[in-house]
C-alpha cells in the first residue's frame, strides 16, 4: 500500500465513479454503505477495510477487486463477478449472492458468508493462514 489514499473521502456512489474513471483504484476504507452501484464497473480496486454495508452491487464488475475485510453485510451482490477477488476475513452476512461469479476468488475461515452458504460449490478458495 505504498499509495496512500490522498484523494477526497469517498462516500458516495457518484464520487467513487467520478474517481474511477480518473484511474483511482485506491479505495480502502471508503464508506459507501447502502450506495446504488449496480452494474458499475470497479475491476481492480482496492475496497479493503470499506463499508458496503446494504450497497446494490446487483450486475457489478468487481473482478479482482480486495475486499479484505470489507463489510458487505446485507449488499446485494446478485449476478456480481467477483472472479479473483480478495475476501480475506469479508463480512457477506445476510449478502445477496444468488448468480454472483466467484471462482478462483480467496478467502479465509474469517470470512463471514450468509448461513448455507457453502464458499467451496462456487469455487471459492479458502486460503490457510
Amino acid at each position: 500500500m505504498s499509495e496512500t489514499n490522498s484523494q477526497q473521502i469517498i462516500n458516495t456512489a457518484v464520487t467513487l465513479v467520478e474517481r474511477y474513471a480518473e484511474g483511482k483504484r485506491n479505495f480502502s476504507g471508503a464508506n459507501l454503505g447502502n450506495a446504488d452501484l449496480q452494474g458499475v464497473d470497479l475491476k481492480g480496486s482496492d475496497f479493503s477495510y470499506a463499508d458496503l454495508s446494504e450497497a446494490n452491487l446487483n450486475g457489478a464488475n468487481l473482478r479482482g477487486c480486495d475486499l479484505s475485510f470489507a463489510n458487505l453485510s446485507q449488499a446485494n451482490l446478485q449476478d456480481a463477478d467477483l472472479r479473483g477477488a480478495l475476501l480475506f476475513s469479508a463480512d457477506l452476512r445476510q449478502a445477496d449472492l444468488k448468480g454472483a461469479k466467484l471462482e478462483k476468488a480467496d478467502c479465509d475461515r474469517n470470512t463471514h458468508f450468509p448461513q448455507d452458504f457453502d464458499p467451496a460449490q462456487v469455487g471459492l478458495q479458502i486460503k490457510e493462514g
